[in-house]
């Protein structure tokens, strides 16, 4: 059985305290007491940002591990097998892909997904399950990225209305050829059960998302929690 994405445009603990998007992702396991392992690959590792996850996740009903890959690295086959959800810290995407195919882990995040697990993330922890999004990995501007996980097909782009240049950029990328795909806004979360959209929730009044393509970009209602 395959498992669930949920693909944050914004929001979780990284950006809101007690988010409901956190609540939420918890919620889609079917464990009583969910196994919830944090990637902060994308950030570096950053020793502030893995204790805000400790501290937030603390709180909830849940059994919180965190995998990390600079220093002595865990054995991510092992560590991730044990795991019902997996969330990916937001920070550069380029470079989380990139280090995660050098020591397996691109793998082993799809394996947990086949096996059922929910995973998810927010910013470039929703970037990466697709096969191409919008990112700011390389620099100050926004540019395509086209190797992403591919657990999910077309693009992805976050922080929707909460950056200025996301949506024309973004707009423009698909309308020049860019994979057609979803964006969100700061506090909405696209729930993919399998590889199909199942909801959009959010945490904010009026957070939504879009599916995005050639000449058009659709509003996707959303779900108050």
């Amino acid at each position: 059985m395959l498992g669930q994405v949920l693909a944050m445009g914004g929001g979780g603990f990284m950006m809101e305290r007690d988010s409901p998007l956190d609540d939420f992702l918890l919620s889609l396991s079917p464990a009583a007491r969910p196994r919830v392992c944090f990637v902060p690959t994308p950030t570096g590792d950053r020793g502030e940002v893995i204790a805000a996850f400790f501290e937030a996740f603390a709180r909830r009903d849940c059994e919180p591990t965190c995998l990390r890959l600079f220093g002595t690295p865990e054995l991510p086959a092992q560590q991730l097998a044990r795991q019902d959800v997996v969330y990916v810290s937001g920070g550069n995407t380029a470079n989380a892909l990139a280090l995660w195919r050098l020591h397996g882990v691109d793998r082993v995040l799809r394996e947990a997904w086949e096996r059922g697990a929910v995973v998810g993330g927010v910013s470039a922890g929703a970037n990466c399950w697709f096969e191409s999004s919008v990112t700011d990995s390389f620099g100050p501007e926004l540019d395509p990225l086209h190797d992403g996980l591919a657990i999910l097909s077309g693009s992805f782009c976050p922080h929707y209305d909460g950056e200025e240049l996301r949506r024309p950029v973004y707009r423009r990328l698909v309308d020049e050829g860019f994979p057609s795909g979803y964006a969100a806004d700061d506090g909405a979360a696209l729930h993919f059960v399998g590889t199909e959209l199942r909801e959009v929730v959010a945490s904010l009044p009026n957070a939504r998302a879009y599916h995005v393509e050639p000449g058009s970009e659709t509003p996707i209602d959303s779900r108050m929690l």
